[in-house]
């Protein structure tokens, strides 16, 4: 019999857990108090393979515009580009359920717009929900998409689709009136039918407050261990940049491995040790010999 996870996952040998099947969103739901959710951006098939067997949700966020191509902000983001990469994150997924972002504009027009954008990405991409940003105002098209068999994930506090109207990323809810009003928004769309709330660059006390007073899970990003749930952009706790917010902790120094990596590949060829005739087709013996040879590695200086 496998071990269990201390949460109580089975896990195997290698401390892997074992495979299962894709979390539906009935269960995640049902974890509110009783099992912290995993979640992490992905938005390739490579890195949605990677993450799966250790999450309980995939979040495929309209921050790829940022963080994949390199744009300014989040707002460039199109519906296809979200369609896109969901489809890729659910292809190379088996156990994490999938959320795809519903990118700005797609829709804050009407209940009907947002319905016709998250079918598409339903359909098209297979993902279990979306995930929409918006406070009190969003409730009336989470209850729309909710009760139509779209699951919807809500998203309070700092949102980066209004960041023109917050003026920037800033942590939210310093003063009692912005306290009081993403308080509201939470509770607002928890009503409205949003089986989880992302609670962003919140103030500690409001996260507890609203997780203690809305029924369906919270799930933070810089917004405290009080949630029931964290999320962060994986390309952040992976290293990637040189510079990250105050609330990503780095797991991994992969900008580093990346460019010693790199630093050796270079290095190799133009001093002639790669190709080798390990990597060549139809060499005959007596020219292996003849043929470069692996450099000795070279430690980057810190």
């Amino acid at each position: 019999m496998a071990p269990l996870h201390p949460k109580g996952r089975a896990m195997s040998h290698h401390n892997t857990p074992v495979a299962r099947q894709r979390l539906t969103i009935p269960q995640l739901r049902a974890r509110k108090g009783t099992e912290k959710l995993v979640l992490l951006t992905a938005y390739t098939a490579p890195m949605a393979a990677l993450l799966d067997p250790y999450c309980d949700m995939l979040m495929v966020g309209d921050s790829l515009g940022m963080v994949v191509y390199g744009m300014d902000s989040t707002l460039p983001v199109t519906l296809e580009m979200m369609i896109a990469h969901g489809a890729a994150v659910v292809r190379s997924s088996t156990q994490a359920s999938v959320v795809v972002d519903l990118p700005f504009g797609s829709y804050q027009a009407s209940p009907q717009q947002a319905f016709e954008a998250a079918a598409r990405v339903l359909k098209e991409t297979g993902c279990a929900a979306v995930k929409l940003e918006g406070g009190s105002e969003m409730a009336e098209t989470i209850r729309y998409l909710s009760t139509r068999g779209i699951p919807v994930m809500a998203h309070v506090g700092l949102m980066p689709q209004h960041q023109h109207v917050l003026g920037g990323f800033k942590a939210q809810g310093k003063d009692s009136e912005a306290y009081r009003t993403i308080l509201n928004a939470a509770r607002d769309v928890a009503e409205a039918g949003a089986f989880a709330v992302v609670l962003e660059g919140v103030m500690e006390p409001l996260a507890r407050e609203i997780t203690a007073s809305i029924t369906v899970p919270t799930i933070g990003i810089g917004a405290s261990a009080a949630c029931d749930g964290q999320v962060l952009v994986v390309d952040d706790m992976l290293g990637m940049f040189s510079t990250t917010p105050r609330f990503v902790k780095t797991y991994a120094d992969l900008r580093g491995v990346i460019r010693d990596a790199v630093e050796r590949y270079a290095r190799e060829v133009r001093e002639g040790y790669f190709p080798t005739a390990a990597q060549c087709y139809g060499v005959v013996a007596q020219d292996a010999a003849a043929m470069g040879k692996a450099a000795p590695l070279k430690r980057r200086k810190k």
